[in-house]
C-alpha cells in the first residue's frame, strides 16, 4: 500500500481544478491584484456564511490574531491569556504586538483551554505580569473550546475574547458557528486548513463596524485615506488570487466538513477494540475534524507500527510552546502549570484525514487500526 499522507492540499486543488483555474484566470486578467473585487466579494461571502457583519482579509492567520489584538487596543503593557497546546503562531502573534502571553493548561479530554485554569488567573493574576486584557482560546483540531464557561468569565472580568478559529472553520457550539461568540475571531487559510487557499491567507471576523474599519486600516499601514497613516499599521493583505480561490472553495466547505465527519466516524468505530483512544466530542458541539487526534501512552510504538503498514501519521503538537527553546524559561505560565499539556504532547497521534480520501483509502486505514493495533 502506498503511503497515505497526513495532509494533501494537492488533492483539494485537483478536486476543484477547473473552477479554481477559471477563478485564478479571472483574477489575473482583471489587472487588479491587491484589495480589489475578489477580496471584497470573498469578505462579504465569508461574513454571510459565518454569520457576522464584517470580515477583513489579511496575509495569514498569525497576522489575523495580531490585527485583532491591535484593533482592540491591546499591545505593550497588556497580558493575553492563551494555551501552550497550540500551533506556536498563537503565541507568536501575541508577542508580535508587544503584549505578554500567559499560558494556561488544557482540559485533558478535549485539549482546549481549561476554564478552571482561566478562572484562577482572572481572579488572581500571577505576580509580575501586566494587566490581563484579553483571552484567546483555540478551537483546536476542529473542536470548539468550552465557550459556555469561557464567555461568562470574560464578561465578568471585562476582558476581550478573541477566538482562534484557524482549525475550526464551520465548527458549531449549540448550533452557532465558532467565530461569532467573542469580540473578534481569527482564521487561517493555510493550504491544509478546512478552508485553505493555495498560499498564505487569513481573516478577522468582527461584529463592531468601527472595529472592522480600524482593522482594515491597520492591515494597510494605518491608512483611512490613501497614503496617509493615521496610526502605525502593517502590510498584511489577502491578495486577489487567493481570495478568488477561496471564493471557489467556500461553497464546498460544509459538505467537505461532513465528509471529514464521516471519515472520523469510521476511524472511531475501528478504534473501538484497540488501545488507541479516539477523540472525545464536546456535548453540544459539532467537531469539523481538521485533525483526527488519537491518544496513547504507547504513541511512539503505535506510530511505528502504522508507518510500517504504510499509514502516515502526525503529532500535533510534539512540544508545548512553553518548552520550546524560544520560549522556555521566559514565557509566563498560570500558577497550576501545564501538566495536562505536557502529557498530551507525549501521547497524541493524528491519523490521516482530509475530504478527498477515498472510501478504499479510509477502509485501508481502518483495517490497519483493527488488525495491527489489536495484535501489537
Amino acid at each position: 500500500m502506498s503511503m497515505i499522507v497526513q495532509a494533501n492540499p494537492g488533492a483539494g486543488y485537483r478536486a476543484l481544478k477547473a473552477e479554481i483555474d477559471d477563478a485564478v484566470a479571472r483574477a489575473l486578467s482583471s489587472g487588479w491584484y491587491i484589495l480589489g473585487n475578489e477580496l471584497r466579494a470573498f469578505e462579504a461571502e465569508f461574513a454571510a456564511w459565518l454569520g457576522v457583519p464584517a470580515v477583513i482579509g489579511c496575509g495569514n492567520g498569525t497576522d489575523a490574531i495580531a490585527l485583532a489584538l491591535r484593533g482592540l487596543g491591546i499591545g505593550a503593557g497588556s497580558t493575553v491569556v492563551t494555551v501552550s497546546h497550540t500551533a506556536v503562531a498563537t503565541v507568536a502573534a501575541i508577542e508580535m504586538i508587544g503584549a505578554t502571553p500567559l499560558l494556561i493548561d488544557i482540559d485533558p479530554v478535549h485539549y482546549t483551554m481549561d476554564p478552571d485554569a482561566l478562572r484562577r488567573v482572572l481572579e488572581e493574576p500571577p505576580p509580575g505580569v501586566p494587566p490581563i486584557r484579553a483571552v484567546l482560546p483555540v478551537h483546536l483540531y476542529g473542536q470548539p473550546a468550552d465557550l459556555d464557561r469561557i464567555v461568562p468569565l470574560c464578561r465578568q472580568h471585562k476582558v476581550a475574547l478573541i477566538e482562534d478559529c484557524a482549525q475550526a472553520h464551520g465548527a458549531r457550539l449549540h448550533g452557532q458557528r465558532v467565530g461569532t461568540f467573542g469580540d473578534a475571531a481569527t482564521f487561517s487559510f493555510y493550504p491544509t486548513k478546512n478552508l485553505g487557499a493555495l498560499g498564505d491567507g487569513g481573516a478577522v471576523a468582527v461584529s463592531d463596524p468601527d472595529l472592522a474599519t480600524r482593522i482594515a486600516a491597520l492591515r494597510q499601514y494605518g491608512w483611512h485615506k490613501h497614503y496617509i497613516s493615521d496610526e502605525v499599521g502593517v502590510n498584511s493583505r489577502l491578495d486577489e488570487v487567493q481570495a478568488a480561490i477561496l471564493r471557489v472553495k467556500l461553497p464546498y466547505l460544509d459538505r467537505q466538513n461532513a465528509r471529514r465527519a464521516t471519515i472520523a466516524a469510521a476511524y472511531t468505530e475501528a478504534l473501538a477494540s484497540t488501545p488507541l483512544a479516539a477523540p472525545a466530542q464536546r456535548d453540544g458541539a459539532s467537531h469539523v475534524f481538521h485533525l483526527y487526534v488519537t491518544r496513547s501512552r504507547e504513541r511512539d510504538r503505535f506510530q511505528a507500527v502504522l508507518k510500517a503498514a504504510g499509514i502516515g501519521t502526525g503529532i500535533h503538537y510534539p512540544m508545548p510552546v512553553h518548552l520550546q527553546p524560544a520560549y522556555a524559561g521566559r514565557v509566563a505560565l498560570g500558577p497550576a502549570g501545564c501538566a495536562e499539556t505536557e502529557a498530551a504532547a507525549r501521547e497524541v497521534l493524528s491519523l490521516p484525514l482530509y475530504p478527498e480520501l477515498t472510501d478504499a483509502e479510509v477502509e485501508t486505514v481502518c483495517a490497519a487500526l483493527k488488525t495491527l493495533l489489536r495484535d501489537n
